[in-house]
């Protein structure tokens, strides 16, 4: 029988607790969120004269927690009208609801013998076949089990959820000793489809997958940095998006996770890993003894390996712990020629060859730390599992490291690797010799689209499972490619559907972008059925190439910007108006030029981690793709459903003039840039192309035809103009704006209302257009424009002047 989750169950409201139910919240699961009653009343309660049987007090642990989770940021919602499908509730009034869920996950403190007395407690209310899992970091699965049911030891696992629950894909699953293998299968598909997870089945040893890597990884650069006479900003520098690691690198992450949660796990997996081959690594160096002591514990201290501290002057500024004398001192600069010769490479796997074989401290950090950690990962198959390309997975999705270890490993070579592991006194596991006498030089290979992996027992090849509902554009690039410029790849999707890609720095759209765009509609329009705009990077695209339109202001040559932007808003309108269906499929950072691409789409299937908006204020212009057309004709479009015309048109006026970027894909419905009944959200971005592809397939076999021009945008005239001047007049003499924003605004509004019209009128998207493009070139002979985008281009930052 197919199961079904409805509603959920969470036990414990703590920040992983709360976060777990905002997500399955997120996803559309009605949450009952349990925690338990407090023992006195706070000085609030006394004052108020409650008595601890009064509802409120019962349950304040529970709605503290879940309040202060929604305050929290980054959100772990993606909507705050999310949060309604949370209810609240005590272990005491409310623990017989457990009968009415069809999962309960506990998340309560990390002790045993709390979570089995919590265990026994749902037992007596739990109804049979109910799913009951535990969300432990490493408490063994086998123990928490022990004494209960048949039916409860069939539907019990571990279902390990990373902080925070919403943002870290990882979702590992632990089964215990009577475990149902319809368990484990369901909930693997389960984390994938529905929670938009990196599912890896782990076995019940110590730490599971991803912490155990983790952890080792961090406490081998504790003990290589003195070693190596290494500076905190130095290790950071040496650890972050260089080689495609989070920006917070190793040292600010301990200060975000808290020291004392890392010592915590190294502490358990010292104790209960006694047979480890590198077990001294999990002993804590002095300098990490003494932070302990000192409770130097990060950010939640308010001092960690960095600390925050306000000068004379009285502006901030960052301290560097540094680890000899223990003492704050000021930041110092972090610079390696090897990292020099990586600048030109904008993608990370191939950085990695250069960086090993640097010639300085860098170079020898590197060949030791990953001559350390390939020895490491080799040796925990089989402990913690038998496919090594779930090590990968967990440490990509549980630690934000854009390739796994034996990824890297394949990116360096085989042998390199062994070298590097040689040079370190440590042997890698036997079965690696094994693969070399099969003539198998890497761990990973691809064929026909699919990824296959080096099966150890096998001693061969096998596709990765699971694959069926992705299409992995870096597999297919190559064999399916149909067009390449500098700018883009068009590939062949299969099915009749193209897709185009950006392959520009950080996805900026440019001339080679629109021109790769247009070739790809070209070729949708004579031999295929339909045109995906999608990639997957880390952000789908951060709008148009600035420094182009930078240089052509600088050089005064306005005749090729005013056609550079007009080839923009053409290739847009291309986008709506062509003879296939278009679908954009953006996720990440979609800004500027990358939502205006977004809004001209026939469809938008949306990655739920979308960050969308129309930023050009910041760097002192109006949207120009036509992104400003495109906010009046949606107001337009919903004069009809509203009264109040003016108020609609505001709205949508704001959107671009406060640059509002959403928090998620569910909040660009909010601002007008996503469309309810129209564009669609998914909550893995893996299977984003595969659904967009979809989408395009379902809308050419059901007929599409190209849509008429529109010839009947509502436009307001100098009705809502005197509103929108009325407003910025004000909000200049209240000292809220500048100058300059007060003249780019105005500008937007002209655009808006249509120009100056003595009455409302019913003008064409080209009449639109042709102002929106006045408006921008206009405010490209501003000094104070050239200077906000000059500031952008040498700070990634918006400048108010």
């Amino acid at each position: 029988m197919r199961r079904h989750i409805n509603k959920v169950a969470v036990v414990g409201s703590g920040i992983m607790g709360s976060g777990i139910a905002c997500h399955f919240a997120n996803i559309g699961v009605e949450v009952l969120l349990l925690d338990i009653v407090p023992r006195e009343l706070n000085e609030k309660e006394k004052s108020k004269g409650l008595t601890l049987e009064d509802k409120v007090v019962r349950n304040r642990l529970v709605n503290d927690s879940l309040a202060g989770a929604l305050k929290s940021k980054p959100s772990p919602i993606y909507h705050k009208k999310f949060a309604s499908r949370i209810t609240t509730g005590n272990l005491e009034d409310d623990i017989a609801k457990v009968g009415e869920v069809d999962w309960i996950i506990e998340v309560v403190v990390e002790r045993l013998d709390i979570k089995k007395q919590v265990f026994e407690n749902l037992e007596k209310h739990r109804t049979p076949g109910t799913l009951i899992t535990s969300n432990t970091s490493g408490i063994p699965i086998k123990f928490m089990s022990e004494g209960r049911s048949d039916d409860f030891q069939k539907h019990f696992c571990g279902t390990h959820f990373f902080n925070p629950a919403r943002y870290l894909k990882l979702f590992e699953i632990i089964p215990g000793p009577k475990t149902s293998q319809d368990v484990l299968d369901f909930l693997n598909g389960y984390g994938e489809q529905f929670l938009g997870k990196t599912s890896v089945v782990a076995k019940d040893t110590p730490a599971f997958i991803g912490n155990r890597i983790g952890i080792f990884s961090i406490q081998s650069l504790f003990h290589a940095v003195k070693e190596l006479g290494m500076t905190v900003e130095e290790v950071d520098k040496l650890t972050g998006p260089v080689i495609g690691r989070p920006k917070s690198a190793t040292f600010r992450t301990v200060d975000v996770v808290g020291l004392d949660t890392l010592v915590h796990v190294a502490n358990g997996i010292s104790e209960n890993c006694k047979e480890d081959e590198r077990h001294e690594l999990f002993a804590l160096p002095d300098f990490i003894k003494t932070m302990m002591e000192n409770q130097w514990l990060g950010s939640k201290s308010g001092q960690g390996f960095y600390k925050k501290v306000k000068g004379d002057n009285g502006k901030s500024e960052i301290l560097t712990l540094d680890l000899d004398t223990m003492d704050y001192r000021s930041k110092k600069s972090a610079k390696f020629p090897t990292l020099e010769l990586t600048k030109t490479m904008d993608k990370v796997i191939d950085r990695f060859s250069v960086l090993v074989g640097g010639k300085d401290k860098a170079g020898e950090f590197y060949r030791k730390s990953f001559g350390a950690l390939f020895a490491y990962v080799s040796h925990r198959i089989p402990e913690i599992t038998d496919e090594l390309y779930k090590i990968d997975d967990a440490m990509k999705a549980g630690f934000g490291w854009e390739h796994g270890p034996f990824q890297i490993w394949d990116a360096v070579g085989l042998e390199k690797g062994l070298e590097f592991i040689k040079a370190e006194g440590l042997a890698a596991a036997s079965w690696i010799d094994d693969m070399k006498a099969a003539g198998i030089d890497s761990f990973y290979s691809v064929k026909d689209g699919a990824t296959y992996f080096y099966d150890i027992p096998k001693k061969a090849m096998e596709k990765v499972p699971g694959q069926d509902a992705f299409i992995i554009l870096d597999n297919i690039r190559k064999s399916n490619e149909v067009f390449k410029n500098s700018g883009v790849v068009i590939e062949d999707l299969g099915d009749g559907i193209l897709n185009v890609e950006f392959q520009s720095k950080m996805n900026t759209i440019g001339g080679d972008v629109l021109a790769g765009l247009n070739k790809a509609i070209d070729l949708a329009e004579q031999d295929f059925q339909g045109l995906v705009v999608g990639n997957q990077a880390a952000n789908f695209s951060v709008g148009a190439n600035i420094g182009m339109i930078f240089m052509m202001a600088v050089e005064q040559e306005y005749d090729e910007l005013n056609m550079a932007i007009k080839y923009f808003q053409d290739t847009m309108m291309r986008m709506r108006y062509s003879s296939i269906p278009t679908i954009a499929a953006p996720h990440g950072m979609c800004l500027g030029g990358g939502c205006e691409l977004s809004l001209h789409a026939d469809k938008v299937v949306a990655a739920a981690e979308t960050y969308i908006g129309l930023v050009e204020f910041g760097v002192g212009v109006i949207p120009g793709g036509g992104g400003s057309k495109e906010m009046a004709l949606r107001a337009a479009d919903t004069f009809q459903k509203n009264d109040v015309e003016l108020n609609v048109l505001q709205e949508y006026f704001l959107t671009i003039g406060m640059a509002k970027v959403s928090t998620s894909a569910y909040e660009a419905f909010d601002l007008g840039i996503l469309q309810k009944g129209k564009d669609v959200v998914v909550v893995n971005k893996d299977r984003q192309i595969a659904s967009a592809k979809a989408y395009a397939k379902l809308m050419a076999e059901s007929g599409y035809t190209k849509p008429p021009k529109r010839k009947d945008v509502k436009v307001l005239g100098k009705q809502a103009l005197g509103m929108f001047l009325v407003g910025t007049d004000s909000m200049e003499a209240g000292h809220y704006i500048s100058e300059h924003d007060k003249k780019i605004a105005d500008k937007l509004a002209y655009v808006m209302a249509g120009g100056d019209l003595s009455e409302a009128s019913y003008v064409t998207e080209q009449y639109l257009l042709d102002l929106e493009r006045e408006a921008f070139l206009s405010l490209c002979t501003e000094r104070k424009t050239l200077e906000r985008i000059q500031h952008m281009l040498k700070t990634g930052k918006p400048l108010r002047n």
